[in-house]
């Protein structure tokens, strides 16, 4: 009898981790120490992973250093957040002016009117906008806002869809949700989600959905898909709300214009702010005056820092100094062609790449991937392999595979990383599901 000498994954998978660990002693260290006055040592779910999170001391440009002195090129873009890189001179130089001019000043302020006018400038479907402290807030606001002009309860929302930490809906939803009524849509399936729009239309206020799937995998909305939610919302009364907490940044004018399809109401949240914390919501005159203090039985929306200083100055910045129509279509092309080229190193391994622009997710399937289901086979431990890999040659991306591209990253940049991950995938091409 022959007895195979190749590690298997789960084999491979230990001395990941533990090589890991021995390269990390500050950084288990901190972990211990977390972990007595914070659940888990963390604070932001997302962030941790096995056998314990990355801790990063510092970044600059698209390059971070965890605790332990160890550099990395930075590919996850703080999920989307990072568009700007870590050390932006506008942006900094921004922030140090209303730094001078004094914190949390209890009156509207300089900068809120003329982010507000920047904003609708850029996206077609914004008439009137308001500002939150991040994304989640966006679409709760959001949502509430179709439930009271419409007077139904419930939304109709991608399976797998993520709309911030209280609007999850990956399997089968989370416990801390907010206590919606919710209707279950298969994403990127045309009949199955009029049918069961046209099942509960009456009862549906909003629609919310992102036009690329970002936190479920970067997975691009079919046209003919996000045209039948805007038609069918219509027919039935409902408010379509598009989620581009994330995906505003895949065009000079937001996914949803990309796909000619103008909604009712929009969200916005992460990179817009400068890198710091942020979110909007707003859409059509008529629903968001509605919000207008000054108008008899106006809706309240609260909030301290909604229209702190140091967002405000540093999302001007960004988007009046930095991110104009060329650096923006530079960006995404550049994600194209980093998604374009993954894809040809994978494929042969058994895995995929998805995305639309500057979103690119790395899959352990062969593909394609067309709504979340099309994941449920995909092996974790395999992400898991990649992730630590990716990491001990100085490649940082998500450990779910996700990467969002910063403007720091180059041309370099990309070829570095597609070659870092046909490496990897090559030094393990006998594992078990990974053909050669």
């Amino acid at each position: 009898m022959t007895v195979s000498m190749t590690p298997s994954l789960d084999e491979w998978l230990d001395r990941a981790r533990q090589r890991y660990v021995d390269c990390r002693p500050v950084g288990a260290r901190m972990h211990a120490e977390a972990c007595e006055v914070m659940p888990g040592g963390n604070t932001r779910t997302v962030l941790h992973h096995a056998p314990f999170p990355l801790r990063a001391a510092r970044g600059w440009a698209n390059r971070i250093v965890d605790v332990d002195g160890w550099e990395y090129v930075d590919m996850l873009g703080e999920y989307t957040a990072g568009l700007y890189g870590h050390s932006n001179d506008v942006i900094r130089d921004a922030v140090r002016t209303a730094l001078d001019d004094g914190l949390s000043l209890a009156a509207h302020n300089t900068y809120e009117a003329r982010l507000a006018r920047l904003l609708i400038g850029r996206f077609p479907a914004l008439e009137l906008v308001r500002f939150t402290n991040s994304g989640t807030e966006a679409n709760l606001m959001a949502v509430s806002l179709a439930r009271a002009a419409t007077g139904r309860p419930a939304i109709a929302v991608a399976v797998g869809g993520y709309h911030g930490g209280l609007l999850y809906f990956g399997g089968g939803g989370s416990p801390v949700n907010a206590p919606y009524e919710t209707v279950l849509l298969d994403y990127n399936d045309v009949e199955a989600s009029r049918e069961a729009l046209r099942e509960h239309g009456p009862r549906i206020a909003a629609v919310l959905i992102e036009p690329v799937m970002g936190s479920a995998g970067c997975i691009p909305g079919d046209a003919a898909y996000l045209q039948m939610l805007a038609d069918e919302a219509r027919a039935a009364g409902a408010l379509l709300v598009f989620d581009e907490v994330m995906t505003s940044r895949l065009g000079p004018h937001g996914a949803g214009a990309a796909y000619g399809i103008t909604p009712d109401l929009m969200t916005l949240g992460k990179y817009l702010g400068g890198g710091l914390t942020f979110g909007a919501f707003g859409g059509r005159r008529d629903l968001m005056e509605m919000f207008d203090p000054s108008r008899p039985g106006a809706l309240p929306h609260a909030g301290t820092f909604n229209n702190n200083v140091l967002t405000m100055a540093a999302g001007i910045a960004g988007v009046e100094g930095v991110l104009d129509e060329e650096a923006l279509e530079a960006l995404n092309a550049r994600g194209d062609r980093l998604r374009e080229a993954l894809q040809a190193a994978v494929s042969p391994y058994g895995w995929c790449a998805s995305g639309r622009g500057s979103m690119v997710g790395l899959h352990p399937v062969p593909g394609p991937v067309r709504s979340p289901r099309d994941l449920a086979a995909a092996d974790d431990r395999l992400r898991e392999l990649l992730f630590l890999d990716l990491l001990e040659r100085g490649w940082y991306m998500a450990r779910r595979g996700f990467i969002a591209l910063s403007l720091e990253i180059g041309d370099d940049d990309v070829d570095g990383f597609v070659s870092a991950v046909r490496d990897c995938l090559a030094e393990r091409a006998d594992l078990v599901g990974v053909p050669r």
